[in-house]
């Protein structure tokens, strides 16, 4: 068949700071073309939605699927879907990914018709089967699957992370993915899952807390087929097996791979896990993204996040220690006023780490969805980045929007404005010299991305696709409940780690 795979557009916070490599579609699209499938990948984040339309046309695709990780795109989505059905009424349309995984029967009602099955869970192996059974009959029989027919068995994790290898070689414009002055930067997973809990966040729920980890040989040799030289690690929380992170670490030693490298952990595992940090350090690893989420103990606690103030905090004096550059990531509270806002400034202006800033969302597949998401002030799929306040505010909407951009804009002015650009002079320099001009974009973009207008005009705009809300229930939701896949029935556990004990904060 011939297959053509579409990662939508790039959200917000995309615009300036970051543009990831679609590592996930890239690793489905490597198992439909070992399934002797002919394959052709389009990224909306790089390329336009003109080329889109002008390559199906030509392409002809007997088979359209679509990756969305994010609720935000699922408005382009289903457009993109009546596109395809228009053009080739026997087409066969799927969607799949992280966040469509937990609401897949309403999207396929919502798309009416346009979208003939969602795939649920991990896309690697289904997606053969998916097709398989798109040109011989049994949809219904292929694990994760939704579709008209009804539900499949439950999903399937795949058995090793050692393969399929993304298919990185059907990627155009690879330049244009960046995170910061990794300019260009690849992305590679180590492992998958999460064995912590946190309520806002359903990377534990996704994968059913289990824990994968690729081999380091396998890893090893993935990271030298690499060309780009900057890498982020895409891994959930990276390293938490500190024999795991020691093994690869030997693999690009023996091998002499030397890159950049950008990975996100947590505060307890760096400080448990001092030596791999240091090792990495040494092989090139200069940024660590640090989920801290809030300041405080009660912040810490709302979020569940299993960690002190006292441990954030060392953890990033141990990263200074190493002459990493930390990204602090923190959660806003719909509920803060104008004083807390301007002490999230003072503590953002008082530490040298990068702080980003993101809006408390509810998300389907989390806890906090159950909990907040009757609160809901839109079901509006586009508003759902992490940019925009979904539930009320303590301040009026535009007093909120105006205290939130006023916050970025101060964390701005540090670290991506006139006197970092002139600091930055030299990885501009490098930069430019050898043809990349994300960086160098980003520095400028703030005010036309991050304002007020824009944001409130966001919540204006005629929505036509909406989030279901979440049923009633007499009792709270059950944990697993929440998973979409469950480890003891769906995987072998050949590369699968018993649950790692978090720590209690």
């Amino acid at each position: 068949m011939r297959v053509m795979l579409v990662h939508p557009s790039a959200l917000m916070y995309s615009e300036i700071f970051l543009r990831l490599e679609p590592l996930g579609l890239e690793r489905v699209a490597a198992s439909v073309r070992n399934a002797g499938h002919e394959v052709r990948v389009v990224d909306l984040q790089v390329l336009s939605r003109s080329l889109l339309d002008r390559e199906m046309a030509e392409f002809a695709p007997e088979a359209l699927g679509i990756s969305l990780n994010y609720l935000a795109n699922v408005p382009e989505a289903i457009e993109i879907a009546h596109q395809a059905k228009a053009m080739f009424p026997t087409c066969f349309v799927f969607f799949g990914g992280h966040s469509i995984s937990f609401i897949a029967e309403h999207v396929l009602a919502q798309a009416d018709g346009a979208v003939d099955a969602i795939v649920r869970g991990e896309g690697e192996p289904a997606t053969p089967l998916l097709l398989e059974a798109a040109r011989d009959g049994g949809l219904k029989s292929v694990p994760g699957v939704i579709c008209a027919e009804g539900r499949g068995p439950a999903p399937k994790l795949l058995d090793t992370l050692d393969e399929p290898l993304p298919a990185r070689d059907l990627m155009r414009k690879r330049n244009r993915y960046f995170i910061g002055e990794l300019d260009p930067c690849a992305s590679i997973e180590f492992t998958r899952g999460c064995p912590w809990d946190c309520s806002f966040c359903s990377a534990w729920t996704f994968y059913g807390r289990s824990y994968r980890k690729a081999s380091p040989e396998a890893a090893g040799a993935e990271m030298a087929s690499i060309r780009e030289p900057n890498v982020f690690i895409v891994d959930d929380v990276a390293f938490i097996r500190p024999e795991h992170g020691h093994g690869i670490a030997a693999e690009l030693e023996r091998r002499k791979i030397r890159k950049r490298y950008y990975l996100e952990t947590r505060s307890d595992v760096l400080l448990r896990n001092k030596e791999v940090f240091e090792r990495w350090a040494r092989l090139g690893l200069r940024y660590m993204f640090l989920g801290m989420e809030a300041i405080d103990a009660e912040g810490l606690d709302l979020y569940r996040k299993r960690v002190t103030p006292d441990d954030n905090f060392r953890a990033l004096e141990m990263a200074r220690g190493m002459g990493i550059v930390v990204a602090i990531n923190l959660i806003v509270d719909p509920a803060w006023d104008e004083e807390r806002f301007r002490v999230v400034r003072d503590f953002a202006l008082a530490v040298p780490e990068i702080v980003h800033l993101t809006v408390m969302t509810p998300y389907p597949g989390t806890e906090i969805w159950h909990t907040e998401a009757r609160q809901l002030t839109t079901r509006d799929y586009r508003l759902f980045d992490i940019q925009h306040a979904v539930v009320p505010t303590t301040l009026p909407l535009d007093v909120f929007y105006r205290e939130l951009v006023r916050t970025q804009a101060v964390i701005n002015r540090k670290h991506l404005g006139l006197r970092t650009a002139f600091g930055a002079l030299g990885v501009l320099g490098r930069n430019l010299m050898h043809g990349q001009t994300n960086f160098a974009r980003m520095l400028w973009k703030f005010g036309s991305v991050y304002n007020v207008q824009r944001q409130l005009a966001d919540h204006q705009r005629h929505v036509r696709y909406e989030l279901p809300l979440p049923p009633v229930r007499e009792a709270p939701v059950g944990r697993e409940e929440l998973y979409i896949h469950t480890k003891a029935a769906t995987h072998s556990r050949r590369q699968a780690d018993p649950e790692p004990e978090p720590e209690p904060g």
